[in-house]
C-alpha cells in the first residue's frame, strides 16, 4: 500500500477527504479508548467548525450531592477538543497529503500545556465541546476551546499548545 502524496499540486480529492474525515471520527471516539470513556461523540470535523458532544453520567460526577461534572473530565475534554481542532488544522496546511500521511503526522502530537478556566457548575443533561485553532506553527500549535451545556451555557474555557512535530 502506498502512502505517497497525491500529484504536486493537486489536493485531496473529496472522497479522499471523506476518508480522512472518517479516520479522525474513528481515532477520536474508538481508539482513544479514554474519550470512549467521557463517552465523546464527534458533531463536526470541518476545518472552523470542529464540536463534540457528550451526554452526563455517573461516572463523570465530580461532587455526588450535586451531580456536576468532575474538574478533570471538563480538562480532559478540553484537552481532547484541542488536539482535535489541530488534527483538523494539520490536514488543511497538507491539502496534498492522503489520509495514511495525515494520520502519521498525528503521531507526534502532545499537550504542553493546557489551562482550564471553570467559570459555572458542571451541571446539564449533556454537554457540548468546540475548539479553534488560533496559531499552528511549524512545531508548537495553540488552540482555543470552549464547553458548554444543554442550556448554551458557557461552563469552562480553555487553551492549550501541543507539539505537533
Amino acid at each position: 500500500m502506498s502512502t505517497g502524496s497525491a500529484a504536486p499540486g493537486v489536493p485531496r480529492s473529496e472522497a479522499e477527504q471523506a476518508r480522512l474525515d472518517a479516520a479522525l471520527v474513528d481515532l477520536f471516539e474508538h481508539r482513544i479508548t479514554f474519550n470512549q470513556v467521557l463517552g465523546l461523540k464527534i458533531a463536526s470535523v470541518a476545518p472552523g467548525d470542529v464540536r463534540a458532544q457528550f451526554d452526563m453520567k455517573p461516572e463523570l460526577v465530580g461532587h455526588y450531592s450535586y451531580g456536576r461534572l468532575h474538574g478533570g473530565v471538563i480538562s480532559a475534554v478540553l484537552d481532547a477538543m484541542g488536539g482535535l481542532a489541530l488534527m483538523v488544522g494539520i490536514a488543511e496546511r497538507f491539502p496534498h497529503d492522503n489520509m495514511l500521511q495525515v494520520m502519521q503526522r498525528f503521531s507526534k502530537m502532545g499537550t504542553i500545556d493546557l489551562r482550564v478556566d471553570f467559570l459555572r457548575q458542571g451541571l446539564g443533561r449533556h454537554f457540548i465541546a468546540s475548539a479553534e485553532v488560533s496559531r499552528l506553527g511549524g512545531r508548537i500549535g495553540s488552540t482555543q476551546m470552549r464547553l458548554l451545556n444543554d442550556e448554551g451555557r458557557l461552563i469552562a474555557t480553555g487553551a492549550a499548545a501541543y507539539v505537533v512535530a
